[in-house]
Formats: structure tokens, C-alpha cells, sequence
């Protein structure tokens, strides 16, 4: 049993807990310059947040800083790190290892953070066997007989939109409670599970749209997808006519 409630059962809302990993990254990289007390001000520039906005959500933490001195750098790490997990590891397990699943179980970062690759898992013959960063990819079919060994208490989803749902449910009834899904798909999980997703496709599609808006108002040229260039005030002068 946990001897922690999570951070969103204790009140505080789901965008500070968001926010909560870029402050640690910042006093990181403060930290390592040698930086040993940074202004509410500071800490909001370099994180990209207004002051306000920080201030309210290291209040949650019972975090208030000095007046005229500002946020001791070593205690700020250490609250935010222990409040979102970062002070012990997490066993993870990832899903999928094509081109994406690969990268993600490469990424270097996952370590200093408190994550430790205990499992992979794929349902090609080929891959079965190979290493990645030292650790074993076993056969999906596995799945179970592997989670029982390892224990994750993270999954991570990298596996085609027809295969995610199937070995999310083998997932659950396992008793894995966190996962964070790559597949293009929305998936169906219990009350009890902890759900992220991530869609490369759709992010590059908020991006684009933010392109586009960009291009109309300063009459750029806007690539239809038919391939035909066509200037914003092209067409202002055709509907004028």
C-alpha cells in the first residue's frame, strides 16, 4: 500500500502538478551554475510562467519563500521533488519497440529523473532477445509472466492503435495503475488507472494550425493540399471580383 496519496488527491490541481516537473528542471540547471536562492521573479522568467501563476502553485506545496531574499534553490528541489516522486525510482516498462519505443527507452533523461527501464516487450520474432540500454526485449506474449518479475509500476505504450486497448487491459488486470500511452488512440481504463496520452500527430497539428493562422494574417503563401500555392490576398482579390 502507498504511504502516499497522490499529489492531485491532496488538492492540488492537475496543471500546477503539470507545471511542478519544468520548476524542478529549472532549479536543476540553477543548481548546477551554482545558484542558491532565486526571486519568485526569476524562477518565473526562466520557467516561462508569470510570477503570479508560480507563486500560486508552490503555495500548494506550503511553499512561500523569504520577502526580499526569495526561495532557497536546495529546499525548493528537494520539496518539489519529493511532492511529484522524483526522490525514489519507478520501475518502468515499455511496450512496443519500433522506431518510437526505441528512442523512448534510449532517452537518457529517464534515469536522472527517479525512472529505471526494468522490461521491454515486443511481438516480433526478430527483436525478441536484443538489448536495448542493457535490458532484454522479451516476447509480448509474455507480457504477464514479465510484469510478475519486474513489478513496473509504469507503462509506457508505444505499440500500434489495433494492439494498445489488449495489452492495456493485460496491463491492468496485472495490477499496473500508471500509463502513459504513445498509440494513436483513445483508450478505455478503470477509474483506479492513471491514464496519460501523447499524440505526436496532434501536437503537429495544433502547431500547424498556429502556422496557418500565422500565415493569413500576414498574407503568406498558404500550401493547400492539393499542392497549389495560393497568397491570402490572391484570394481576397477573387472574392472581391
Amino acid at each position: 500500500m502507498r504511504s502516499e496519496r497522490p499529489a492531485s488527491e491532496k488538492g492540488i490541481p492537475d496543471a500546477t502538478i503539470a507545471r511542478l516537473p519544468v520548476y524542478l528542471r529549472t532549479l536543476n540547471a540553477m543548481a548546477d551554475e551554482g545558484v542558491t536562492t532565486i526571486s519568485s521573479g526569476e524562477l518565473a522568467d526562466a520557467a516561462g510562467v508569470n510570477s503570479a501563476q508560480l507563486r500560486k502553485d508552490l503555495s500548494y506545496l506550503g511553499t512561500y519563500g523569504t520577502r526580499g531574499v526569495g526561495y532557497d534553490v536546495e529546499y525548493l528541489r528537494f520539496q518539489i521533488g519529493r511532492e511529484i516522486g522524483s526522490a525514489q525510482e519507478w520501475p518502468v516498462i515499455i511496450v512496443g519497440l519500433g522506431n518510437l519505443g526505441t528512442a523512448l527507452a534510449n532517452y537518457s533523461g529517464f534515469g536522472s529523473r527517479g525512472f529505471r527501464i526494468v522490461a521491454l516487450l515486443d511481438p516480433n520474432p526478430a527483436l525478441i532477445g536484443r538489448e536495448v540500454v542493457g535490458v532484454p526485449i522479451s516476447d509480448l506474449a509474455d507480457l504477464e509472466k514479465v510484469v510478475r518479475r519486474t513489478a513496473p509500476r509504469i507503462a509506457v505504450l508505444a505499440t500500434p492503435a489495433s494492439a494498445a486497448q489488449d495489452v492495456t487491459d493485460r496491463l491492468i488486470a496485472c495490477g499496473v495503475r500508471s500509463i502513459l500511452n504513445f498509440a494513436p488512440t483513445a483508450l478505455t481504463v478503470p477509474p483506479d488507472v492513471n491514464l496519460r496520452k501523447v499524440d505526436l500527430g496532434q501536437e503537429l497539428q495544433i502547431l500547424a494550425y498556429h502556422e496557418q493562422q500565422a500565415g493569413e494574417q500576414t498574407g503568406e503563401t498558404v500550401v493547400a493540399t492539393t499542392g497549389v500555392n495560393i497568397k491570402k490576398s490572391s484570394i481576397e482579390k477573387a472574392t472581391a471580383s
